[in-house]
This record gives structure tokens, C-alpha cells and sequence, in this order.
């Protein structure tokens, strides 16, 4: 018999809270039960992205075929049963449930019977993904107004002979009132949610593609996903909070890759003020270096007047850009990047720059906006446009929904399962030290640096506008997208002004932190795992940023396997570079496998012809045991509520709480 024991008021609070949501000795136990078989089930699927840069078409080809997981399952299930074309067609249904009815319903002679068919095997692939999960959340799952429906079909087997009318019926009732499609594409979306239990982003969303904007949208309504901030999304992050250094950016960029959809269709910023400003002040200025990248029919879509405009819109901007750059420079001596003050060393009369003791011939000199006395101030004109621009940022409703996404779900770094993600490095010395950082007073490094760094980023949006700390916080996203060795730009110096106005490529050179060689080290990524509080043979480094050059042999695998780099090119600029068009992560509960994927050659195409990523997959790490919810920090923190439930139990039977009935 157990000694009766007393409780302190402290002990008796948090059991009290607890004792509301479970009035009674049975309620507390149920819970119990029900937690202690959720621990049992197998880990969910984590599928790991990154680098996607607005390719708004394959990463949605990637992120409805779970990189190649969903055709897998679908493969174990029907391989002997089902023909490989019709396996494309259900998989290509699968991914675009709406766009692949309305294209095979003309098509096909008896619909009924299709239906039939397809319902099928939707719902036996169905039951097969979601038999991981409880009913509980898979009901949760399933759209309210068929739940009940789907729900009878996913827990009743049509081969029982007790249970095979009942199941017939339902299935042509759906059929026969019409409401086949309506089921199909619902079955089709809970073989996705159940296929991937958990998405992460590690960055760099937005830039170089088209239509960031429709990857956010489809990250809105994902249900589980965390977000890793890239560069280029911390960049858009500023120009939202309203820093114009940032805006001036985004648009420098923008038009410089011919990339102003995202910008005006996807988000409804207006750049007339920009327009008439660049005809007017630019209109008798040499140009030529400005001039955007037009590729494939771009080219031929744009007249002459056009392209000029354009690159006087791309030459005002950029003006602009390095003036504010400069004053940034200016106000913060602490990022050690008075280097990179370059306006005020423009030889006019030489048409020259000294940087860094040596002098390049400059291709440009023709700046009507600059003051040589004082080249980093604004003119009145200059200062409307920006002010204007930034405040259409400000306003854009669509814009400011998806910031206020990347900050509620996103982070400078995330720790899961084991894992620590991030999307450009820690970074390093040349002796692999963690590099110091002189920050408000203090010397930051390591996972204290990017703490820092990561509050800092939120106070550039969160603050009150106008106030210093808002300002102080916007400065320091502009430090993360082109800081020397910032976490998520990796490199010593960006080298926008001698891109546009050098013509010699040696002067382009942006030199990567130490990081990008020392990963190589095993002892280098265990220092960085111990850092950040990881330890053990299934912890790893995952991380994005830079494009792995798969064509010239290297592997995306570093540091005998404790990092994976998952940036393989999926924007299109940079596949020349990297020879394929991206990699992604799959970690379910039996292993790691990375996913190389070849170029994606539509949506369209894909919908029309059943037309499949081409990837390849290499298990490159087996699990000695198949983890279970238990092994994962959900597991823990399951396991924490059951320590506390055992404890009020305790407090009921021992009458320190009363239950409630």
C-alpha cells in the first residue's frame, strides 16, 4: 500500500489547470491510453525542399508527388494488378485532381465504370497511407462535408463478404448522384496529406522564378510545414517591413532578370512612379550595362522601346540601391563593410575605381543623380520614387499576408527530430572556429549569433514603425541578405556594382566563408551539431543555398554523411551550373534518402501526356530499428503530457484533487 503523501501549492497549481481538461479519474486515463498508442505509431515522413526561387510549376510537381514517394506507394500496391499506363494517368490524377478530370472525361466511354474503378483504387491507396495515422487525425483531415462518407469508405474493406454490399452501395451511390468528382479529388488530397506528415523549406523561396507568390499561397493552406528564412526571402521579409534599401532590391533584381510578374501581377505593385521617373532622368544616359536578361521568347516579346525602358528602369533603381547601401555602410561601422563604400571612389575623369588597391576601368561613369561631394544622398526625385515604391509594398494586402507566414512559421534555423536545418551555413574561420560577431557590445557566434540574429529579423517587422528599434531591425535584414559572412549569404562581399559596371569578371568574385570548404570535416559538422545541442548517429546538417555541380561529379552528400546540401538547381538559371534541377529529402521512419531530380518540363505537359519528374533516389542511411513517434520530439513532448496525466492521477487518488463530475 502506497504512504499518503502531502502536496506543496506549487505543485498542486499546474496539476489543477490540468485537472480542467480532465475532471476525472477516467478521463485522465483514457488520455493516458489514447497517448501511450499514439507513441506506438510509426515517425511520419518529413520531405526537405529548398532553393525553389519562385519555380512556382515543378515545386508544385514536387510537393504533390512527395518527390517521387507517392508513385512509390502506389508501385508497392498495384504492381501486379494494374497496367504501368494506367498507374501514370491515377498517378497524374493524384497531383492535379481537377485539371486531370475535365481532360480524360471527354475521352473516356464509360464513365460510370471509370469511376468505379478509380474510386477503387484511390481509396485502397488511400487506406494503405493512412493506416500510420489515428482515426482521430485522419478525420481531421478529410473535408467536412464528406467525412463521414470517406471515413466509412477508408475503414470499411470491400473484400469482407458482410461488408462488400455495404461498401458497393456507397460507391455507386457517389457515382450515380453525380458527386464522383467531388470524391475523387477529395480522396486524391488525403493520399498527399497522408503521405507527408511534416514539410520543410530550407529557404529561398522567392527571386528568379516567376510566381513565388503561388508557392506561398500553396504553403498557406499546407498542413504541417516550417519555413528555414533563405537570402532571398529575407530580402522580400525587408522590403514588406517597408526598409527601401530592401524594395530598391527586390526590384533591382527584378527587372535586371526580367522577373516583374511576381511583382505586378503576383502581388499588384504598380512601378510607374519608377517608369516615369527613369524616362525622364535617364532618357539621354548611356544604358547599355543595364540592359535585362531576356532568354528564349522573352526575347522576341519585346521591342526595342521596351528593352530601353526597361534598362533605364534597371540603371535608376540600382543607383538608388547604391546610395542607400552606402548609407547603411555609414550608420552601422560594427559590419566591418566600409570596404564596400564605393560610390565616393569613382574616378570620373579617368572613368576608373580603386578597390582594394587595385584599379579597374569603369564601363559607366554616366550618373546624373550622383553629387561626387556627397554621392551617397538622395535627390528630392530620387527620394519620391523610393518613398512611393516602398509604400506600395506596405500596401499590397497578398504581399503582407505571405510575410507575415514566413515570419509566424519561418525561422534563421530550425531543430527537428534530430536535425539541425538552415539554409546557407554557421559560419566559420579559416581554422573552423565559429567566426565572432561585435553585436551591441557583445561577441556573437555559433547558435548565440544566430539567436541574435533571428530576434533581430523579427523586430524589423513586429515594431512600431517609424521607431528606431524597427529601423535598427530592417538594417539588420539588409546585413543578412548581403552582410560579410552573414548566416545566409555565406560570402565576404556581394558584387552587384562591379557586375554592372566592370567589365573584367575578375572583379565579380564574391568569396564563400570557410564553411563551404571545412563541411567537408566530419569533426567540423560534430562541432556545429554539438553547438546547436546534437549529438548521435542520425543527426545531421541539412541545408540549402548553394547549387551542388552534380555534373561534375559532386555529391550533395558532405561530411561522411553528416550534411546534406539540398540545393540542386531547381531555379533555371542555375541548372547549366548545377546539371540537374534540384535535390530533396525524404526521412521516414526507416530511413534517409536523397532525391535527384531532372528538369521539369511543364505543368501543362505533365496534366496532358501523364509526364513525370525523371529523379533518381539513393538510400544513403538506413535506421537500425523503425522509429516511432516515440523516438521523435513530438514523441517527448507526448511523453512530458503522460508524465503530467500520471501525476494527476496520483493527486486524485491520494484526494490533494477532487474530481469534478
Amino acid at each position: 500500500m502506497s504512504t499518503h503523501r502531502t502536496y506543496t501549492e506549487a505543485e498542486l497549481r499546474p496539476l489543477r489547470m490540468l485537472a480542467r481538461l480532465y475532471p476525472t479519474v477516467r478521463a485522465a486515463g483514457t488520455e493516458i491510453i489514447n497517448l501511450r498508442a499514439i507513441l506506438n505509431l510509426p515517425k511520419g515522413c518529413e520531405h526537405f525542399i529548398s532553393d525553389v526561387h519562385g519555380e512556382h510549376e515543378a515545386f508544385l510537381h514536387i510537393l504533390n508527388s512527395c518527390s517521387g514517394v507517392v508513385r512509390e506507394r502506389m508501385d508497392q500496391l498495384f504492381a501486379t494488378t494494374v497496367s504501368r499506363r494506367e498507374l501514370d494517368q491515377l498517378a497524374t490524377l493524384i497531383y492535379y485532381p481537377e485539371e486531370k478530370l475535365a481532360q480524360l472525361k471527354p475521352q473516356i466511354a464509360d464513365l460510370n465504370e471509370w469511376y468505379r474503378i478509380t474510386l477503387h483504387r484511390l481509396i485502397a491507396l488511400a487506406r494503405q497511407e493512412t493506416e500510420r495515422y489515428t482515426r482521430s487525425k485522419v478525420r481531421k483531415a478529410l473535408p467536412a462535408d464528406c467525412a463521414y462518407i470517406l471515413e466509412e469508405l477508408l475503414y470499411t474493406h470491400g473484400d469482407e463478404a458482410d461488408k462488400r454490399d455495404y461498401f458497393e452501395n456507397i460507391i455507386s451511390t457517389i457515382i450515380e448522384i453525380g458527386q464522383a468528382p467531388e470524391f475523387i479529388c477529395a480522396v486524391c488530397v488525403l493520399i498527399k496529406w497522408a503521405v507527408v506528415d511534416h514539410l520543410h523549406l530550407v529557404g529561398d523561396i522567392f527571386d528568379r522564378g516567376p510566381r513565388a507568390d503561388i508557392i506561398m499561397d500553396s504553403l498557406l493552406n499546407y498542413h504541417s510545414v516550417d519555413i528555414q528564412w533563405g537570402n532571398h526571402d529575407v530580402l522580400w521579409m525587408g522590403a514588406a517591413s517597408g526598409s527601401r534599401t530592401l524594395v530598391a532590391t527586390v526590384l533591382s533584381n527584378s527587372i535586371h532578370y526580367n522577373n516583374l510578374e511576381v511583382v505586378e501581377t503576383g502581388y499588384g505593385i504598380s512601378l510607374r512612379p519608377l517608369s516615369v521617373f527613369a524616362n525622364e532622368v535617364y532618357r539621354n544616359c548611356d544604358v547599355s550595362r543595364f540592359a535585362v536578361k531576356l532568354t528564349g521568347d522573352d526575347a522576341d516579346s519585346y521591342t526595342e522601346k521596351d528593352k530601353l525602358l526597361s534598362a533605364r528602369m534597371h540603371k535608376a533603381i540600382t543607383v538608388i540601391l547604391f546610395k542607400l547601401e552606402g548609407q547603411k555602410i555609414l550608420r552601422h561601422p560594427e559590419y566591418g563593410m566600409n570596404d564596400r563604400l564605393l560610390l565616393d571612389k569613382i574616378d570620373y575623369e579617368h572613368k576608373c575605381i580603386t578597390i582594394n588597391g587595385k584599379t579597374w576601368p569603369l564601363e559607366d561613369t554616366d550618373f546624373p543623380t550622383v553629387d561626387p561631394a556627397n554621392p551617397y544622398a538622395l535627390t528630392d526625385e530620387e527620394n519620391a520614387v523610393i518613398d512611393q515604391l516602398t509604400d506600395s509594398f506596405l500596401h499590397s494586402e497578398k504581399l503582407q499576408r505571405h510575410v507575415r507566414f514566413l515570419y509566424s512559421k519561418g525561422s534563421l534555423y530550425k531543430i527537428y527530430n534530430g536535425n539541425l536545418l538552415f539554409h546557407g551555413c554557421i559560419p566559420l574561420d579559416e581554422s573552423g572556429a565559429f567566426l565572432s560577431f561585435n553585436l551591441d557590445g557583445k561577441e556573437r557566434s555559433g547558435k548565440d549569433f544566430l539567436d541574435y540574429a533571428d530576434t533581430a529579423a523579427r523586430q524589423a517587422y513586429y515594431y512600431t514603425p517609424g521607431s528606431l528599434a524597427r529601423t535598427l531591425g530592417m538594417d539588420f535584414l539588409w546585413f543578412l541578405w548581403a552582410g560579410r559572412n552573414s548566416p545566409i549569404f555565406g560570402r565576404d562581399r556581394m558584387t552587384t556594382f562591379e557586375r554592372r559596371l566592370i567589365a573584367d569578371e575578375k572583379a565579380w568574385t564574391e568569396p564563400k566563408n570557410p564553411y563551404y570548404t571545412l563541411y567537408e570535416d566530419p569533426d567540423v559538422c560534430d562541432r556545429i551539431l554539438r553547438e546547436f545541442g546534437l549529438e548521435g548517429p542520425h543527426c545531421h546538417i541539412i541545408n540549402g543555398h548553394v547549387p551542388v555541380k552534380a555534373k561534375k561529379g559532386e555529391s550533395p552528400i558532405k561530411g561522411g554523411g553528416k550534411l546534406i546540401v539540398i540545393d540542386g538547381g531547381f531555379c533555371r538559371a542555375y541548372q547549366p551550373t548545377s546539371g540537374i534541377a534540384g535535390y530533396t529529402l525524404i526521412y521516414t521512419s526507416q530511413s534517409f534518402r536523397i532525391a535527384a531530380h531532372q528538369p521539369f518540363a511543364g505543368r501543362e505537359k505533365a496534366i496532358r501526356e501523364n509526364f513525370d519528374i525523371s529523379s533518381s533516389m539513393d538510400r544513403f542511411e538506413r535506421l537500425e530499428f523503425r522509429h516511432k513517434i516515440q523516438d521523435t520530439d513530438t514523441g517527448r513532448e507526448l511523453q512530458a503530457r503522460i508524465d503530467d496525466l500520471l501525476a494527476l492521477l496520483d493527486a486524485y487518488r491520494a484526494g490533494a484533487i477532487v474530481e469534478s463530475h
